[in-house]
């Protein structure tokens, strides 16, 4: 193509754009709209991306708490049998513990005992420590109020009934009985 034919078909296309838009102007503004509208589709895609990996790992957490805490209706049910058999061991007297005919009960209601309690341990249960201890009402539900000038106010005194975590959950309070300053 000539120089001359090739000026005639740039004058042809010119002409049919409206007059008062320049050619490159008009080119300008079509590129600088399809660069936004890039930058929103990758900004989209950004934001789908994190949304679907908050998703993933809120799933992933609830699918651990799931597994840790599965058992936890459960274990609330086998802590009542741990109390009866930490009972019935509490109230057999010495000297039934060492009469020959009933040594092999005791130390077998002792052997369910420990068994129980490595049970717990292997499911991360553990008993909540009190006697001795202050209040803390995320552990200890308390029962009375025992007047006392040998603790400081606020010490647990005496647990009634032992309390249990699992893992770092609560599953059960330990009731007690909390000093408080003598009258």
């Amino acid at each position: 193509m000539s120089e001359e034919n090739l000026n005639v078909e740039n004058t042809e296309v010119v002409d049919q754009l409206p007059e008062d838009v320049p050619v490159a102007d008009a080119s300008a503004e079509r590129i600088a709209a399809l660069e936004a509208e890039l930058a929103t589709a990758k900004q989209d895609i950004l934001y789908a991306h994190a949304d679907t990996q908050n998703v993933r790992r809120r799933l992933e957490k609830e699918l651990a708490d799931t597994r840790a805490y599965a058992a936890t209706n459960f274990a609330r049910d086998i802590l009542s049998v741990a109390d009866n058999l930490s009972r019935a061991l509490a109230t057999i007297p010495a000297d039934l513990r060492e009469d020959e005919k009933f040594k092999g009960l005791v130390v077998g209601l002792e052997a369910t005992g420990r068994e129980l309690e490595a049970v717990f341990g292997r499911n991360g249960i553990s008993k909540i420590e009190s006697v001795g201890q202050p209040l803390d009402p995320n552990k200890h539900q308390a029962m009375m109020e025992v007047p006392s000038a040998d603790a400081a106010p606020g010490t647990i005194l005496i647990e009634m009934q032992a309390g249990y975590m699992i893992k770092d959950r609560l599953l059960r309070p330990a009731m007690v009985s909390v000093a408080k300053a003598p009258e």
